[in-house]
């Protein structure tokens, strides 16, 4: 019997289940393996019933959904259609990556397990659920994990033993090379480039947006810079309603590119065409001749914290015998503590690393660049505001992220600083965006009230859903908004207040620090108890809670438990059943992140 072709398969939104895909890729290829890496979107899938081997590495999102780049494979797969015995001849094996913070821990991975099953394959070992919320991240789970899965393919194939692996000190080959030229004439901006053909705008098609204003919304004291920007998007085909989320691709900072090119000796306008050294493709969003410039502010991730491969692949590397020795202990399991007390805690960025590492810096060669960082993740954020309201325009509430840790210098959120940065004054500037659906979904009836709990920028998606619902003549509309100081941050005060004037909404409010006892949102939904269960069993309304996803979601749904309870007259787990009965039918809804 011949070795089998690896096939790793993942469905990524934030490039961790990518990133694993490319581990147990690089794990097959020292086996001596042959390997195909691919978004699960990528693949054809029709081809799945004559695979040997197959590894599916999936997130899981949101509510349970699964990531953007395997939505159409997850459609296909659940088609009643399918026969039950399709995928006989198919062993596979299923790991996924979650967040046990959210309810819906490792939905995707759990779901595919199971109807993989149905439609008859072969699953070689239980799936393995990652966690992120773990002291050691998700590792803690994978390493074991991929152990195991070595063994049921080593002993289902009993000649790979007869195969000596590549020593894990010996470099993989690169996936691209680069060819630098010479004199290049002027190039464009492929990313500022308007797309000729009237096509909605896309993660691969975004839309360059004028940006038109950047308003810090908080006092000047206050300890938070939150900016409320706007983006003209006229003429860019782009729809959205109440609940939708735009994205957007960050740029690293100029002093971040500046330093990155100057510890690795490359000119920053010198121009290279990528060759791929196996059958992938070169990156979409790289054009081709591309500039260092642009290879390292809008495509290299170099400002996050990196993930362990990075200090595996960049052991391979070194020379220098302490480097050396450092980096091996950080890519082994046995050094994960460490690892994460040097990188993780203190968010410890891959420019910072590579600095930390001189002499392996030194010997870097650029055709690793792609291998060693990964590529820029694009950001979401909730729209803020109604076409009704405000016509080709958009708008978003950001909060600059930035805090400290033992690190002299302050950590930064990269798109969130990138954002504040952009200053309209000093010239034209045009933001490459796309505008994706949210998990939020309105009522279309007129006379079904809404109650919307959205402290601090959890309010964005209202402000969207309250324009949308004012200009349709739709009144029953109760916002409870939190915040640290009526002074300092009440988002958007005039507008509610206005709309308070014009009877189109209810207003309740809670300023955690103006005064000796902290107030938070869900003391007032406990307060307002009576109006609530009336609107809800007696009116249809629908509850919506959006923000920080650390306890307020479920302090939130906790009051409103107690709601039931003392109106309702109910028993605790009758109060549960009724929340689980609103959240099944679209009646309680919540968009949080962390």
């Amino acid at each position: 019997m011949s070795n089998p072709a690896v096939l790793v398969l993942y469905g990524s939104q934030t490039g961790t289940a990518q990133d694993t895909a490319q581990r147990i890729a690089r794990q097959a290829q020292r086996r001596r393996l042959q390997v195909q890496v691919l978004p699960l979107d990528d693949y054809n899938v029709a081809n799945l019933i004559s695979e040997s081997l197959v590894v599916f590495v999936c997130s899981t999102t949101g509510q349970g959904d699964p990531p953007d780049n395997m939505k159409n494979f997850w459609r296909f797969l659940f088609r009643r259609s399918l026969p039950v015995g399709s995928l006989c001849r198919l062993d596979c094996a299923i790991l996924g990556l979650g967040d046990s913070s959210y309810p819906k821990f490792n939905f995707v991975a759990k779901k595919l397990h199971k109807r993989l099953v149905q439609l008859g394959a072969s699953v070689l070992l239980p799936v393995g659920l990652a966690d992120d919320q773990h002291d050691l991240g998700s590792d803690a789970v994978i390493d074991p994990w991929l152990k195991s899965f070595w063994e049921k393919v080593f002993a289902l194939h009993p000649s790979l033993a007869d195969v000596t692996p590549l020593r894990e000190d010996e470099p993989l080959p690169p996936k691209y090379t680069f060819q630098f030229l010479e004199d290049v004439k002027e190039m464009t901006d492929d990313r500022l480039r308007i797309p000729s053909e009237q096509t909605v705008p896309s993660q691969s098609h975004p839309f360059p947006a004028r940006l038109v204003s950047n308003k810090r919304v908080t006092d000047p004291s206050h300890f938070q810079d939150v900016r409320h920007i706007e983006f003209d998007i006229t003429g860019s085909n782009i729809q959205f309603a109440a609940g939708d989320v735009v994205m957007m691709y960050p740029c690293n900072a100029p002093e971040d590119v500046q330093q990155f090119c100057q510890l690795l000796r490359l000119d920053p306008e010198a121009t290279f065409t990528l060759t791929p050294t196996d059958n992938t493709a070169v990156p979409a969003r790289l054009p081709q001749p591309c500039t260092v410039r642009h290879l390292v502010e809008s495509y290299l991730d170099i400002a996050a914290v990196p993930r362990r491969s990075f200090f595996e692949l960049l052991s391979t590397f070194s020379t220098n015998e302490l480097e050396q020795e450092k980096l091996v202990e950080f890519s082994s399991a046995a050094g994960q503590d460490e690892l994460h007390s040097y990188c993780n805690r203190p968010r410890r960025t891959a420019l910072e690393v590579l600095t930390d590492f001189p002499h392996t810096t030194a010997e870097l060669k650029v055709d690793y660049l792609l291998d060693l960082f990964p590529e820029i993740q694009p950001r979401s954020f909730s729209i803020a505001s109604s076409l009704q309201a405000h016509p080709h325009r958009l708008q978003v509430l950001v909060a600059v992220v930035r805090y400290k840790t033992r690190m002299h210098q302050p950590r930064r959120g990269l798109c969130s600083t990138w954002l504040a940065s952009l200053d309209p004054a000093q010239g034209e500037v045009y933001v490459p965006l796309w505008v994706k659906k949210g998990t939020l979904k309105f009522p279309t009836e007129k006379d079904t009230p809404v109650i919307l709990v959205g402290p601090g920028t959890g309010v964005a998606p209202f402000r969207s859903a309250l324009q949308e619902r004012t200009a349709e003549g739709k009144t029953a509309n109760i916002l409870f908004f939190g915040c640290r100081s009526e002074s300092k941050d009440f988002y958007f005060r005039s507008e509610w207040e206005d709309m308070m004037k014009a009877g189109q909404l209810t207003l309740f409010t809670a300023f955690s620090r103006d005064q000796e006892d902290k107030v938070y949102v869900q003391q007032r939904v406990r307060e307002n108890a009576e109006l609530l269960w009336d609107l809800i069993t007696n009116k249809g309304a629908c509850f919506y809670i959006a923000g920080n996803a650390k306890q307020m979601p479920a302090s939130v749904r906790d009051a409103l438990k107690e709601v039931f309870q003392r109106e309702g007259d109910v028993s605790a787990e009758d109060a549960e059943q009724m929340l689980e009965a609103m959240e099944r039918t679209g009646r309680l809804q919540s968009e949080t992140w962390s």
